[in-house]
This record gives structure tokens, sequence and C-alpha cells, in this order.
């Protein structure tokens, strides 16, 4: 009995072994929705991101207020390049805030400190992350933010798990991504995502589309907040 036991554990510790290896195992499209998953931009796509004109063709500053940022929030900007909208949202959130900006690529992160310096902002903690693992506190964050940035996980599965480990229970998770369902929208088709994409994925891992937005001229904007993991 102990010995039957045992070898049933040592199945099932092989059987999660596998699932997270197989899950590790670079997708090249999701299997929810058998969206591609994107390349992610380099560090030569920088000055892209802080292009002046990105004011009029996004209306970055109208998201922010569409979303709803109250002094004090903890925020995560995930995928946040060089910090155009770190800086932004470190404002709105002041000092009694806190925006942790995150990005998978070491020369990402280094632009955005000095950017983040230029202005005096003394409230953002810029992390360096995995591509499985966004490497923030556990059940700190009010609002995880990603612009642009979500078609692109390598890992999309595990991201979102660890994001919402990271959501306090009342917390959002906020995309904004570029509307696939917009052929004028003039972004790479493997660079945009529709709502029912999104809404898929997403709420596969944990997560419930509570809000849509889609006023601005390219992106929409999906609020999700946590609940329950869809078991198939």
């Amino acid at each position: 009995m102990i010995m039957k036991l045992f070898l049933s554990r040592m199945q099932s510790a092989t059987a999660a072994l596998l699932l997270a290896s197989s899950l590790l195992l670079s997708q090249q499209r999701h299997p929810a929705t058998n969206r591609p998953i994107a390349d992610v931009m380099g560090f030569g796509g920088a000055p892209w991101l802080e292009r002046p004109e990105r004011e009029q063709e996004e209306a970055p500053q109208r998201a922010l207020e569409l979303i709803g940022i109250e002094p004090g929030t903890v925020i995560a900007d995930v995928g946040a390049g060089t910090g155009y909208f770190t800086r932004r949202l470190a404002k709105r959130t002041g000092p009694t805030g806190k925006v942790y900006a995150v990005d998978i690529q070491p020369r990402m992160i280094e632009a955005l400190k000095k950017s983040v310096a230029r202005e005096n902002l003394t409230n953002v903690e810029a992390i360096v992350s995995k591509e499985d693992d966004p490497m923030l506190p556990r059940g700190e964050i009010d609002l995880i933010l990603m612009v642009d940035v979500y078609h692109e996980f390598a890992y999309p599965q595990l991201m979102l798990r660890k994001l919402r480990e990271a959501l306090k229970p009342e917390g959002r998770l906020v995309l904004l991504e570029f509307k696939k369902e917009d052929p004028a929208v003039p972004i790479r088709f493997e660079h945009k995502m529709s709502i029912e994409e999104a809404r898929v994925e997403v709420e596969a891992e944990g997560f419930k589309l509570v809000k849509v937005i889609s006023s601005l001229p390219r992106q929409h904007i999906l609020i999700f907040k946590p609940g329950a993991r869809k078991v198939n």
C-alpha cells in the first residue's frame, strides 16, 4: 500500500512537471485562439515608443483618464519599455503610490531609469523580469497595466497566472491592444488583438472581462478583474 501511494505521488509529480515543461516550450500560437504570438520589439524600437506623434495617434493621456487612477494606487506597468507610461502613471498615483516598471530587456530598463531620473520621480521601482514571471510582489498590486504588450508574451498562460497572484483581490488587469477588428489601424497584424481573442485567453487564466472601452483612436482598453480559473 505504501509503495502504491509513493508511486501514485511520483506519477502526479511527473505529470505536473511535464505540464510545466510543455508550457515553457516556445509557443508559436496560443492554443486557445490559434493567435500567432508576436516577436518582442527590441531595444532598437525604443525611439518609436517615445515618438512625439504618439499623443495624437494613440491618446495615451485620455487612456489613463478612462482607466481612472487614484492617488496612492500601487501599479505595475508590465512591458514598460522606456517608461513612456511609467512616468505618466507615477505622476498620477503620486508620492503616496508606487509604480513597478517591469520589462524583460535590461537595456529598456536602463533607458527607463534614466527617463524617470530626469523627471525626478521617486515612486518608481524598475524590475528586469523573466519571460514567464513578472517578478512582482504577491498580492500587493491595485492595477496592472499592459500597453501593446500582452500579445508579445512568449508564455502568456504562465505570465497571467503570476500576474493574478500579484493583484489584490479587488485589483484590475488592464490591456491596451491595437484593434484587430479595424484594418485601418496601421500596425502589423500579429501585433493586434481582437476583443474576443483577449477575452478567451485571459479569462482562461482566472480573470473576468468587466469593461471594454473602444473610444481611443487605435486601441481597445480591456479591463479584467480576478475571477475563477477555467478548468478544461
